[in-house]
C-alpha cells in the first residue's frame, strides 16, 4: 500500500517551492518583457513622450496650485471663524462680569442662579449662527462654593486642556483646536477661553465652536479645485496630443514617403496642405524627390546605354578579333622563316592578342553581370579536385616567379553546391593575384569545411596591402602599384569578376592585408545552395600576422583605422562592404 507523503513533509515544501519559483520566473518574465516593450514604445513615439511629459508637468503645477488655494481657503475660514468667536467671546465676558459683580462673596446665595442664567443668555441668540456652540463657566479657585456650569449640558473637560486653563488663569485670551466628542460625534471644535473678572475674585468663560462647517466647506473648495485640476490636466494633455498630432504625422508621412523611395518607388510624393512651415516641409520634400528621380532616372539610362555600348563593342570587335587571330597565327606559325625583330614582333603580337581576347572575354562578362543576365548553374562538387586543376595550370607561371604553392587540403572530398566553372574561374585569379605578388616566397591554398558553409584561403607573403587598399582590390581596373610590371598579363577585371560569382552563389569574398606581411583572400560559399552565410570555416586574419606594433594576433576580424597598418574588408552577398563574421 503506497501512502502520500504528508502535507508539511520534504517533498511537498520542495514542490511548492519549486512552483513558486517558476511562478517568479514566469512574473518575472512578463515583467521583462513588457517594460522592454514600454521602453520600446518609449523611445520609438515622439507623441507619447511629449504627452507624458506635458502630462506630468501640468499635474506638478496643478497640483501645487490647488495645495496652495485649498491652504489658503482653510486658513481664511479659520480665521474667519476666530474672528467670530473672538468678538462673541469679548461681549460675552463683559456681560458676565457686569452680572457677577453684583455679588461681593461667592457664597452668596443668588450668585449660581445668575451664573446659570449667563450661560444660557450666552449660549442662546441666533440658532444659525450658534448650533452647536457650547458655552462654559468655570470657578476652579472656588471648588466648594460655585459649580461649573455650561449650554447644553455636556462634559467639555477633555476637550480644555491644562495649558489652555493654566494660560486663562493667568488673565490671558487663550484658544485652541481640539477634536473630541461631546454629543457622541468626534467634531473638531475651536476652543476660547477669557477671564472674567469680578468683585470676589476671577471667574473663566470658554466658548468651544464647532468647525464642521469650515471642514466641510474647505472641503468642497478642495474637491472643486482637484477635480478642476484634473480636468485642465486632461484637456492640456488632449491639446498636447492634437499639437503633437499635428506636427508628428506630416513628418510620419515624409518617413513613410522616404522609406517607399528608397525602396524605388520613386514617384511617391506628400500631400501639399496650406502655406504653413509644414507645407512648406511637404513641397520641399517633394521638390527634393522630383530632383533625385529625374537624377536617378538620368543615370540609369546613362548606365543601360553605357552596359549595352560595352556589350555591344565587345560583340562586334569578336569578328575582326577572329579575322586578326587567324592572320597571327598563320605568322606565328611561320615565324622562324622572318628575320628576328619579325619573329619577335610575331610573339608580341600574338601575346597581345591573347590578353586582347581575355579582355573581351572579361567585360563580356562583366556585361552580363550588370544586366543581371548571369545565371548560377550550380551542381554537387568535390572542390579538392577544382583546387588542384587550379593549381597545375599556374605551376608553370609560379615556378617562372620563384614561387611555390602550399596546399592545405582535407583527406575526404568537400562537396557543394556550386558552379565549378564559376569557383574555378574565382580561384585562378585568386592564386594567379598571389604569385604575381608574392615576391618569391611561399603562396598557400587553404580548403575547410563545416555543417554550413565551405572556405578557401589564399595567402600570400608579399608586399601585402596598405591601409584602405583592402576596399579598393575589387574594383574594376584598380592596380595597387601602377608602375609594377604584370607577369600575368591580366586584364584588371579578374578580382571584380570574382567578387561577382561569389555574390551570385550567396557566398563572401573577403580580403585582409598589411604592409610587409602580405595578404590572404577568403572565398565562402554556403555548402548548400540558397542557404545564409552566417560564419566561416577559416579566419580571414592568418594567425601569423601581427599588429603593427609586434606581437601575435590573437584572432578574429582585424579593426580597420587611420594609420592602422592592416586592414580587413568583408563583402556580402549583396556588396554591402559589411563585415563578415569570422569563426574563431
Amino acid at each position: 500500500m503506497v501512502t502520500s507523503p504528508p502535507p508539511d513533509s520534504p517533498t511537498v515544501a520542495s514542490r511548492r517551492l519549486r512552483a513558486a519559483r517558476a511562478l517568479w520566473r514566469v512574473l518575472a518574465g512578463r515583467t521583462a518583457r513588457f517594460a522592454a516593450g514600454a521602453h520600446q514604445t518609449w523611445r520609438r513615439s515622439l507623441q507619447l513622450r511629449v504627452v507624458t511629459i506635458t502630462l506630468v508637468a501640468s499635474s506638478l503645477l496643478v497640483g501645487g496650485f490647488a495645495y496652495l488655494i485649498a491652504d489658503k481657503l482653510t486658513n481664511i475660514l479659520l480665521e474667519n471663524a476666530e474672528t467670530d468667536v473672538l468678538l462673541r467671546l469679548q461681549n460675552g465676558s463683559d456681560y458676565a462680569s457686569k452680572q457677577f459683580n453684583l455679588y461681593s462673596q461667592p457664597q452668596e446665595a443668588q450668585l449660581q442662579d445668575t451664573i446659570d442664567g449667563t450661560v444660557n443668555y450666552l449660549a442662546g441668540g441666533d440658532p444659525a449662527q450658534t448650533s452647536g456652540v457650547v458655552v462654559a463657566i468655570t470657578a476652579d479657585s472656588f471648588a466648594g462654593f460655585i459649580e461649573a456650569r455650561t449650554s447644553p449640558d455636556v462634559q467639555v473637560r477633555p476637550l480644555i486642556s491644562a495649558e489652555l486653563r493654566a494660560s486663562v488663569a493667568a488673565g490671558n485670551v487663550a484658544h485652541q483646536v481640539r477634536t473630541g466628542t461631546l454629543d457622541g460625534e468626534r467634531t473638531k471644535y475651536l476652543v476660547y477661553g477669557s477671564p472674567v473678572p469680578t468683585r470676589f475674585g476671577q471667574l473663566e468663560l470658554y466658548y468651544l465652536v464647532p468647525l464642521t462647517r469650515q471642514d466641510a466647506t474647505a472641503a468642497d473648495a478642495r474637491a472643486t479645485v482637484v477635480a478642476t485640476g484634473v480636468a485642465l490636466v486632461l484637456l492640456l494633455g488632449l491639446l498636447a496630443a492634437l499639437v503633437t498630432r499635428l506636427v508628428v504625422t506630416p513628418v510620419r508621412v515624409a518617413a513613410r514617403t522616404a522609406q517607399r523611395l528608397s525602396a524605388g518607388l520613386l514617384d511617391q510624393r506628400m500631400v501639399v496642405n496650406g502655406e504653413d512651415d509644414l507645407a512648406l516641409l511637404a513641397a520641399s520634400f517633394n521638390q527634393m524627390a522630383t530632383n533625385l528621380q529625374r537624377q536617378i532616372l538620368r543615370l540609369e539610362e546613362m548606365s543601360r546605354l553605357q552596359r549595352r555600348f560595352t556589350s555591344d563593342v565587345s560583340h562586334e570587335l569578336r569578328t575582326p578579333l577572329t579575322t586578326v587571330r587567324m592572320a597571327a597565327d598563320l605568322i606565328f606559325a611561320e615565324r622562324d622563316d622572318f628575320d628576328p625583330a619579325v619573329a619577335r614582333s610575331a610573339e608580341l603580337l600574338q601575346a597581345e592578342l591573347d590578353r586582347f581576347e581575355e579582355l573581351l572575354t572579361d567585360l563580356l562578362e562583366i556585361s552580363r553581370f550588370d544586366a543581371g543576365f548571369a545565371m548560377l548553374d550550380s551542381e554537387p562538387t568535390d572542390l579538392v579536385p577544382v583546387v588542384h586543376r587550379v593549381t597545375e595550370r599556374l605551376a608553370g607561371l609560379a615556378e617562372r616567379v620563384g614561387v611555390a604553392i602550399e596546399l592545405d587540403l582535407p583527406d575526404s572530398p568537400v562537396i557543394a553546391e556550386v558552379d565549378p566553372r564559376r569557383v574555378e574561374r574565382v580561384l585562378r585569379n585568386l592564386v594567379g593575384n598571389a604569385v604575381e605578388h608574392g615576391e618569391a616566397r611561399p603562396v598557400r591554398i587553404t580548403l575547410g569545411m563545416d555543417q554550413s558553409a565551405v572556405a578557401i584561403t589564399v595567402r600570400d607573403h608579399g608586399v601585402g596591402l596598405k591601409p584602405g587598399e583592402e576596399k579598393l582590390v575589387f574594383n574594376r581596373f584598380w592596380r595597387a602599384d601602377p608602375s609594377r610590371a604584370r607577369q600575368t598579363g591580366g586584364t584588371g577585371l579578374g578580382l571584380s569578376i570574382s567578387l561577382e560569382d561569389a555574390r551570385l552563389h550567396g557566398g563572401w569574398l573577403e580580403a585582409w592585408g598589411a604592409p610587409g606581411q602580405g595578404a590572404q583572400f577568403r572565398l565562402t560559399l554556403p555548402a548548400r545552395a540558397g542557404d545564409r552565410l552566417t560564419t566561416s570555416p577559416l579566419r580571414l586574419v592568418p594567425a601569423d600576422a601581427t599588429l603593427p606594433f609586434g606581437g601575435p594576433r590573437d584572432g578574429g576580424p582585424l579593426a580597420i583605422g587611420p594609420g592602422s597598418g592592416a586592414g580587413a574588408l568583408a563583402i556580402g552577398p549583396a556588396g554591402s562592404g559589411d563585415r563578415a563574421e569570422v569563426a574563431p
